[in-house]
């Protein structure tokens, strides 16, 4: 190995890293505030590039009946359970159900039945991607999980995988079985020194840095991030104080999905994706997740740079044993966390 090949496999690695890095960012919050493992995260990821690969085909993308019937499903339930109280209906709320369940999906089916798909501009396109996968988030929450919510985490683990299951089921009915890939939002190349850096890798990196600039003020800065805070530190006093589990639930799904979706995009243009990818790709990021603790954001961020390169670097020397070297990687740190740490019994 030249030093050529040694700083193109870095580039990779760091690249890859940095889709990792995301993936990882959004499983630790989820898990720090629900308690949740959430396996499909990785899922949202496949429908964000796949979503933008319909669109960039011209064609009405399958998220759309999948956002129309997870709304009406999610509204349902809202409205069950207002009437299984026996009191009177709280008209405020389940207008804001109906609105962000039905009313919201609906008047993106009559904007995205109107709009020349296949003519618009690339950054019009990504934003019509978010748009479509972003809400599934909080209503995958209100649907599987908010019933649930105090439940053991092992049944949370549970209901995670069939959540996954779904979802990967219905992205096959959706999608097809057959991969797609997507314009780099750069074809520029730029010299750094002997090396040559492409302009949707200095994308990927930068949207990554963005994001977590961005997560980082959010938590820090806003009335609702802080909300979030609290839940994750202690859950029973954050509900003595007001705050909504439920929210903090849904706002942290909501998080979730736009970080796997904005990944989806990035990571679709460097490979072809399809409806299954994002399982592989989403554990990638959970085996960095571990290496945080599932509570470390920069420990989770280093152990997602650490994953991307080894597994640029192992695709070079046995590119048939790449993923089991990388899925290796967390036994060691799975023993070393069992004899640094105590057991303490889940509280029930």
């Amino acid at each position: 190995m030249d030093q050529t090949i040694f700083v193109l496999l870095a580039q990779d690695g760091v690249t890859n890293g940095a889709i990792y890095t995301l993936l990882a960012l959004a499983l630790v919050m989820v898990f720090a505030v629900t308690r949740i493992i959430l396996i499909p995260q990785g899922e949202f990821l496949a429908y964000g590039g796949l979503t933008m690969a319909t669109l960039e085909a011209g064609s009405l993308p399958g998220t759309l009946w999948v956002l129309l019937g997870a709304g009406a499903v999610a509204f349902a339930m809202d409205l069950a359970t207002a009437r299984g109280g026996g009191r009177r209906l709280p008209g405020r709320s389940l207008a804001r159900s109906a609105a962000w369940n039905l009313g919201y999906p609906l008047a993106l089916a009559a904007l995205l039945t109107q709009l020349p798909l296949a003519g618009l501009p690339l950054a019009a396109k990504a934003l019509l991607a978010l748009a479509l996968v972003v809400p599934l988030g909080p209503m995958m929450y209100r649907i599987a999980f908010q019933p649930v919510a105090e439940a053991p985490v092992l049944v949370l683990l549970i209901v995670a995988v069939a959540v996954h299951l779904a979802m990967v089921g219905v992205g096959l009915l959706v999608f097809g079985p057959e991969g797609s890939r997507t314009t780099p939002f750069s074809d520029a190349q730029f010299e750094v020194g002997a090396m040559q850096v492409g302009g949707h890798t200095l994308a990927v990196i930068g949207a990554s840095l963005a994001l977590i600039v961005a997560l980082y003020l959010f938590f820090d800065r806003t009335l609702y991030g802080k909300a979030l805070r609290a839940t994750a530190v202690n859950r029973n006093g954050a509900r003595l104080m007001g705050i909504s589990p439920a929210l903090a639930g849904r706002l942290t799904f909501l998080l979730a999905a736009f970080v796997g979706a904005l990944s989806g995009l990035l990571f679709a243009p460097m490979t072809t994706v399809y409806y299954d990818s994002g399982f592989l790709v989403g554990l990638k990021g959970f085996v960095a997740a571990i290496i945080g603790g599932l509570g470390s954001y920069p420990l989770a961020a280093a152990g997602a740079v650490m994953v991307g390169l080894l597994e640029s670097f192992s695709s070079f020397w046995t590119s048939a044993f790449k993923d089991v070297l990388v899925f290796t990687l967390i036994i060691p740190v799975l023993l070393w966390r069992s004899l640094a740490s105590h057991h303490v019994e889940e509280e029930e």
